[in-house]
């Protein structure tokens, strides 16, 4: 790519911006000794604790490992059926499907992107164990509708937060008083972070993420001592002492090194976070008018690891070409919905919204220390292009 590129995501600001403190975080370890677990490791478990505002954090190698694990920990087992979306990164339904559990793919709201809770509610038989939302692009799932669900029916929930670190539920039980909430903290949800809402919250620390690593990273947070127990023995070949297991397991421990690294990033994320909405907010008012382009909502609580908008008229595909030939990041995420990859291919799924959102939605350039003239140049050109 030229010097005049602009790539998808640029982390080189943040990285310049820290590099003293990463520097000696990674040093520290180097000298320690210690690389995978130890105190380092600890450390960002109980920063991480404070922050979600959950009792147990654990550290585990990735976010696809901490769904795994998640799952398992909350007692999803072989023959157990798990709604969940169609439209998200392939993981969260591969998740469901390694632990022996069935993913049932119900439809998306057209404007969130987020699972549809009239959906969920449909979708809920005899051999319903658990819903498995996503917080996609950073914006909050429906969850206070979500957890009446589950409430309703005995059934757990794991959060896909793998895009929602630092995300705010900013919605609430309509008139709830807490009358059907079987734990009183979830009597109000509005202000909470994603991960703190359900039995468990599934993060990844993919580099690429509101809070990233320099490498793979996830975590598993949870007010329940007994998950957290059992996420803590699962990452490490289902013991709770080494030559004692118990359990079949995993090798899925937090390197040191990455949680070295997440511990001083962590106090940056709200920053961050308030740049991308701030970020995002810009592009909804310099995309404003532009034809066939729909913009995200934004809401407090949205952190838009992704601004995606949605190109209608069959037109996505000619201006994701044209911005690809200007050499402008962009990406679809995602083009194909879950229940149509050939793994899940014998899958009977009604999904719509998930369908259209997959042939239009288009992720633009976007992160935190993002230049408004970068903007302009991007919207400049969408506009150019799609009001000809």
């Amino acid at each position: 790519m030229s010097d005049e590129s602009i790539p998808l995501l640029d982390l080189s600001d943040e990285t310049d911006a820290l590099w003293e403190e990463l520097n000696e975080a990674v040093q520290r370890v180097i000298r320690s000794g210690q690389f995978i677990l130890g105190p380092e490791v600890e450390e960002f478990e109980t920063e991480a604790e404070r922050y979600l505002g959950v009792e147990h954090a654990v550290g585990v190698n990735s976010g696809t490992d901490a769904l795994v694990i998640g799952l398992r920990a909350l007692g999803i087992e072989q023959g157990d059926e798990v709604i969940t979306t169609p439209f998200t990164f392939f993981a969260t339904a591969e998740a469901i499907s390694n632990v022996g559990a069935e993913p049932v793919f119900v439809d998306i709201d057209p404007v969130t992107f987020n699972l549809d809770p009239v959906e969920v509610e449909k979708a809920v038989t005899p051999r319903t164990a658990a819903i498995l939302p996503v917080h996609l692009f950073g914006a909050p799932a429906a969850m206070a509708q979500i957890m009446a669900i589950a409430d309703a029916h005995d059934l757990v929930v794991l959060e896909d937060c793998a895009q929602s670190f630092g995300a705010r539920y900013q919605g609430d039980c309509p008139g709830c008083q807490g009358e059907h909430c079987k734990q009183e903290r979830r009597s109000s949800l509005s202000g909470r972070v994603t991960g703190s809402i359900g039995h468990a919250g599934a993060f990844s620390f993919f580099p690429t993420k509101n809070l990233g690593a320099y490498g793979d990273g996830g975590m598993i947070a949870t007010d329940d001592a007994d998950v957290a127990e059992k996420a803590r023995m699962l990452r490490k070949h289902g013991g709770k002492d080494k030559y004692h297991n118990e359990v079949l397991g995993y090798n899925s421990r937090l390197d040191a090194i990455q949680a070295a690294i997440l511990n001083v990033k962590l106090p940056y994320v709200d920053t961050y976070n308030q740049k991308r909405r701030k970020n995002a907010q810009r592009y909804n008012e310099l995309l404003d008018g532009a034809d066939g382009i729909v913009t995200p909502e934004r809401t407090d609580g949205h952190v838009f690891h992704q601004y995606t908008v949605r190109v209608e008229g069959g037109r996505r595909d000619q201006l994701k070409a044209m911005l690809s030939e200007q050499e402008i990041g962009n990406k679809v995420y995602y083009p194909v919905p879950c229940h149509q990859l050939p793994v899940y291919e014998n899958h009977d799924v009604s999904a719509p919204e998930a369908e259209q959102a997959a042939k239009e939605v288009l992720s633009l350039p976007m992160w935190p220390h993002m230049e408004e003239a970068i903007q302009s140049q991007v919207a400049d050109i969408i506009r150019k292009n799609m009001n000809k």
